[in-house]
């Protein structure tokens, strides 16, 4: 484990994921209530893309790093070879579209938009070899978004290139080890520099039976693949924790942890609702976070008089994002339904004079994304990097003004607003994809 030094600062990064083309409301996520409320309804993809791009401009203009991570090449053809279609690609979708929809729309899924679950990142302070190391996410408890693995593990080798980076294989698939990715991740230290306290939030024990965990929906992640992956890691076991997720939390549609606490610096925003050995776990993160030395941690927990775990999952209020602003203080980023919401509007309206850390609140507008069940947070996958580590990332893909606008050209000029998944198997709609994706080629150079 390594301190960085004044020479070679440690920047928190944000790579967001740029809404694919195919963005639809299929309603593949089991235990996600947004997505499931919101099937087979008409979404609009540059809309999407296009709040989203907003959103990693708001954070760049606040003088926060951003970068972008492109959409993955959809529909997966492959994986429908696999599966037994054949023939050229409009003709084999097709033939999906009459054997089985659900293929059909697991194949075109866009969900790699949401990049909080693309991998499990641990900075170079953290490990023992002192480089920064990287585990993409199975995601095996989805037939959607198990595609992404093999093509997310290739993105990141080409963004963090280099003897900096230690890059793993995904997990084995399977209940076993099933991984989500930093979407049940959090680190917490005192400072950017400085190592910190990794924190492991699991809904299962693959040793358990699932009826003894979340009775509704599915619990995702694995205590086995958090262990898996703090190894492959190379974590201090002094510094890191496991903690179970709250059944219930998980039942009322908490499917990963970022959407029931956030965690940034010394700060952990949370319900009280989100983990199932409340008390247990906080004085556990007390002692160890203790351990580093540099002052108090601070816990700000919500408590269901003041927002119910209800409204907290339907307004995303913990799938906010925390930045620390270049001026000092640190802004939560939250969804506009957040704002909305009587409940956790009066809350969020009140949280910067609690004074534990957070001391500005702004809204952001995904309509788009929150109807598919993604948040701010969801959104983006948060990499702390030296400035040297950061310096070997490819320029192509850190968000300037001109790439914005290089990315929302491309976006009014490709995207559909309207989109149906019925309309996954329009031949006219795969050869736009197909060319809004060759054309995206040469915006966003990464290789």
């Amino acid at each position: 484990m390594k301190e960085s030094n004044s020479r070679n600062p440690t920047l928190e990064i944000n790579f967001d994921g740029l809404v694919g083309p195919s963005h639809n409301y299929a309603g593949l996520s089991h235990g996600n209530v947004a997505s499931k409320a919101n099937r087979n309804q008409s979404a609009n993809p540059r809309e999407a893309a296009l709040q989203g791009l907003e959103k990693m401009r708001y954070v760049a203009s606040r003088g926060i790093p951003q970068a972008v991570l492109p959409p993955q090449v959809r529909p997966d053809l492959a994986w429908l070879q696999r599966l037994g279609f054949s023939g050229k690609a409009e003709a084999m979708l097709e033939k999906v579209a009459k054997a089985d929809p659900v293929l059909l729309a697991a194949a075109w899924s866009a969900s790699s938009m949401w990049s909080a679950n693309a991998a499990t990142i641990s900075p170079s302070a953290d490990s023992e070899d002192g480089k920064v190391h990287i585990t993409p996410a199975n995601l095996s408890s989805q037939i959607h978004r198990s595609l992404e693995s093999s093509q997310t593990a290739l993105l990141l080798k080409h963004i963090f290139p280099g003897d900096l980076f230690v890059h793993h294989t995904p997990l084995p698939k399977g209940r076993f080890f099933g991984d989500e990715g930093a979407a049940n991740h959090i680190r917490l230290a005192p400072n950017m520099d400085t190592g910190g306290i990794q924190i492991f939030v699991y809904g299962q024990e693959a040793t358990v039976s699932q009826s003894e965990v979340a009775r509704r929906f599915i619990a995702r992640q694995s205590l086995e693949a958090s262990k898996a992956v703090s190894r492959l890691h190379g974590l201090n076991l002094d510094r890191t924790l496991f903690v179970a997720q709250n059944p219930i939390a998980i039942d009322a549609g908490v499917f990963h942890n970022d959407v029931i606490s956030v965690g940034h610096l010394q700060v952990l925003f949370c319900h009280e609702s989100a983990f199932q050995n409340r008390l247990g776990t906080l004085r556990e993160l007390r002692k160890k976070y203790n351990t580093l030395g540099h002052g108090e941690m601070s816990v700000i927990e919500v408590k269901s008089p003041e927002v119910s775990l209800d409204d907290a999952v339907s307004t995303y209020l913990f799938n906010s994002q925390i930045l620390s602003l270049p001026e000092g203080g640190m802004l939560l980023l939250a969804a506009e339904e957040c704002r909305r919401n009587k409940r956790t509007g009066q809350y969020l309206e009140n949280l910067p004079a609690q004074k534990k850390g957070i001391t500005e609140v702004t809204y952001v507008d995904l309509r788009q994304s929150m109807r598919n069940g993604g948040g701010p947070a969801c959104l983006r996958l948060r990499t702390l990097l030296t400035a040297k580590e950061w310096n070997a990332v490819p320029s192509g893909v850190k968000f300037t003004d001109a790439l914005y606008w290089k990315s929302k050209t491309w976006i009014e000029k490709y995207y559909r607003d309207r989109l149906l998944p019925k309309d996954l198997a329009d031949p006219d709609f795969f050869r736009e994809v197909r060319e809004a994706m060759r054309a995206l080629d040469s915006i966003l150079l990464y290789v």
